[in-house]
């Protein structure tokens, strides 16, 4: 096979006076290089031509699995139920409802009248959209039907790149409006009067730090600025609060927040101040008959609840108060009851509480001990003591049930998520173990689900997915796709390692700055565990994660490379030095707060370098893997994974399968869009981890 080779120039910078960073692929990163994402002609010609020849030995390297592939995209589309109904929800003078088809690949919004004087309406069709905008790539931002019923705002991105385009139509004539505002974050919120609505800009660098007023019929030109935020590491973005009495703009960084609001009946917009920032405290506001609710982590570092009268904001008492291990969620709201959610050691359980009584209960969904539930309210009206609830596990399918309040004992299961070529849940087991840490004791949950015959022989591959970073849980949901791997015979295991928010925010913060190789040991450990427990052998893990969990991907190969017989990084962040020594990327200035600013402080350049996997690939044998990026990705920039990639073929000396799939068609941090698409990818992935275990049925 003739290796492509990228073209090394030496580079040399100095940092912080006396040290000295060496890139021999530093031109990859281009200057122009948030043109590229609008325009990929703009891509340096030689970078160009190595992800051409690269993407070419992707394609030849799958050709013998092709049948295989089209097995298992026919597999994982059998376990879904293509042409699918949501349940309806009330609004005011509407029921809204969302449907999938057969042949459809991205899905449909209905209306109808409640009374029931006229037919069922279509006022979305994502496939007949995507068509109008002739384009390979389409994802929707936002669908947003105004207050008045009449007007449909939408926001489109049509190459991946995450610049939307908002629209607005009329849904009573069908025709298009002249209104277009160009580079949006893609958010809508419409004013109660339909007469405006309200969105955030992107500035030169891809960030939302603006806010605007937008009145139908207008030229954007016009847009009044409501709010700026002038701190290059702050965002902000806007929302209509739960009683529809007050807009919020929340302006935050990912450890802390500051929040503004506004009445939604005034004309004169003048954002009132509700609480100043304050390092590391992060707060939501939302209002409710009088009352501002707030869910905050000040003085309780997995969160609270407090509230105060609209008219008195300084006067904060705890209503759901702090409680050690125990993450505190967010509310819903019903008029004689608030609805809430908590975790503890990464277990869910969900609460009602009688707003004349103050007597809370917990709502039992499900006898399983590991799994998700869910609240959600069928009415716009909260005049009304029907919810519904729902559960999910890492085999059981999503369930959903009306519950009323009142009759605890009389649950109503109204959606049962269907998987049409058939599944029983008591076919599986789903374990939660914990693995101890050398380094530290701390106990590491693994969530696992396998077949219920499989034996603990130490001969079976496990595939164990993980991320953490931005204090994200990954929990332990339904996803019927794995189970084309686990009925071969996989144990399909998440790690919710430190960096993640799996066990509130210590498990954050343990993992981030000056202490981020935790969020390595940690998997590490869990992949021992795994070993000793005889789940599988060295060399029989199959490492599946992608973005943040791909940095954690690329550092635990640097470590241990010989756990794993295979690995999928996708789209992974593997050069976080480079990424976090240029102010001028979309993401930079907000994430110093995570991983430290290297410009600025010496400390924060050598944590980086010694764990980035881009800085410390080395010559060894390493697994075999799969690496996804993409031209469009304003997330994690292209340059990443193919100045890793080459820098890894460079100095590996194994006989290993190294490939490198880098999408040149307009695509997203996520992928393609479309359901056909997006099941296309998973099926490709699922026969690398297939072929690399050399199992081809």
């Amino acid at each position: 096979m003739n290796i492509p080779k990228l073209k090394k120039i030496e580079s040399v910078k100095k940092y912080h006076k006396n040290i000295e960073l060496k890139d021999e692929y530093s031109w990859v990163d281009q200057p122009n290089i948030l043109e590229v994402l609008k325009d990929p002609n703009k891509l340096n010609p030689e970078t160009k031509k190595y992800i051409d020849h690269n993407n070419n030995i992707t394609k030849k390297y799958f050709a013998d699995v092709k049948d295989l592939q089209k097995r298992l995209f026919s597999e994982i589309k059998g376990k879904i139920k293509l042409d699918d109904t949501s349940l309806k929800f009330k609004d005011k003078r509407y029921f809204y409802w969302v449907k999938t088809e057969k042949k459809g690949n991205y899905g449909k919004k209905v209306r109808q009248i409640i009374d029931g004087s006229k037919p069922e309406e279509i006022f979305w069709d994502g496939d007949l959209e995507k068509k109008k905008c002739n384009s390979e790539y389409f994802n929707t931002g936002s669908v947003s039907v105004s207050h008045s019923d009449e007007l449909l705002a939408y926001s489109l991105d049509t190459k991946g790149s995450e610049y939307f385009t908002i629209h607005i139509r009329n849904l009573e004539t069908h025709k298009e409006l002249k209104d277009r505002i160009y580079n949006t974050s893609g958010s809508i919120t419409w004013s109660l009067d339909s007469k405006s609505f309200f969105y955030s800009k992107l500035d030169n660098f891809h960030r939302p730090r603006k806010i605007f007023k937008h009145v139908i019929g207008s030229s954007s030109d016009k847009d009044k600025l409501i709010f700026e935020e002038k701190d290059e590491t702050f965002t902000c973005g806007i929302s209509l609060s739960a009683d529809e009495k007050y807009f919020v703009i929340s302006t935050s960084d990912h450890i802390t927040v500051e929040e503004y609001y506004f009445p939604s009946n005034q004309e004169k917009i003048i954002p009132k101040l509700f609480k100043k920032r304050k390092k590391d405290v992060r707060y939501s506001i939302d209002s409710w008959k009088g009352f501002f609710y707030i869910h905050t982590n000040e003085n309780a570092r997995d969160n609270k609840i407090q509230r105060c009268k609209i008219d008195d904001i300084n006067n904060l008492e705890d209503f759901i108060p702090a409680t050690k291990g125990t993450i505190v969620g967010g509310l819903e709201f019903l008029d004689n009851y608030i609805l809430r959610s908590e975790k503890t050691d990464a277990k869910f359980k969900i609460y009602a509480r009688n707003l004349q009584t103050n007597v809370e209960e917990e709502i039992k969904v499900s006898q399983e001990a590991i799994g998700i539930p869910g609240i959600s309210l069928l009415q716009k009206d909260t005049n009304t003591t029907k919810i519904r609830i729902g559960w999910e596990s890492m085999k059981t399918p999503g369930r959903i049930y009306e519950y009323d309040i009142k009759k605890p004992n009389d649950k109503k299961l109204v959606k049962e998520t269907e998987i049409p070529s058939g599944h029983d849940p008591d076919k599986y087991i789903v374990e939660r173990i914990n693995a101890k840490s050398p380094h530290d004791g701390r106990m590491i949950p693994i969530s696992l689900v396998r077949k219920k015959d499989s034996k603990l022989d130490g001969k079976s591959k496990v595939i164990m997915y993980a991320y953490g970073a931005y204090k994200t849980s990954i929990d332990p949901g339904f996803s019927p796709s794995r189970f084309c791997l686990i009925d071969r015979g996989f144990t399909y295991a998440i790690a919710h390692i430190r960096g993640g928010g799996d066990l509130g925010d210590h498990w954050h913060t343990e993992a981030k700055l000056k202490n981020k190789k935790n969020t390595f040991l940690d998997y590490i450990t869990c992949a021992k565990h795994l070993i000793k427990e005889k789940y599988t052998y060295e060399g029989g893990i199959c490492f599946y994660g992608g973005s943040a969990g791909g940095l954690t991907g690329g550092a635990v190969a640097n470590m241990e490379p010989k756990l794993f017989f295979s690995m999928l990084l996708l789209v992974p962040f593997v050069d976080p030095l480079t990424t976090m020594l240029n102010k001028k990327l979309p993401l930079t200035p907000g994430e110093w707060i995570l991983w430290g600013n290297p410009i600025e402080d010496e400390e924060s350049f050598k944590t980086i370098r010694d764990y980035s996997p881009y800085e410390n690939l080395k010559e060894t044998e390493y697994p075999n893997m799969l690496i996804t990026s993409s031209l469009f990705d304003s997330r994690v920039l292209f340059s990443e994974p193919v100045k890793y990639f080459a820098r890894l073929k460079s100095l590996n000396k194994d006989n290993n399968v190294q490939l490198l799939k880098c999408r040149t068609e307009p695509s997203s941090h996520g992928g393609p869009s479309g359901r056909d698409n997006a099941i296309n990818e998973l099926a490709e992935e699922f026969s690398f981890i297939l072929k690399t275990s050399k199992i081809t049925k």
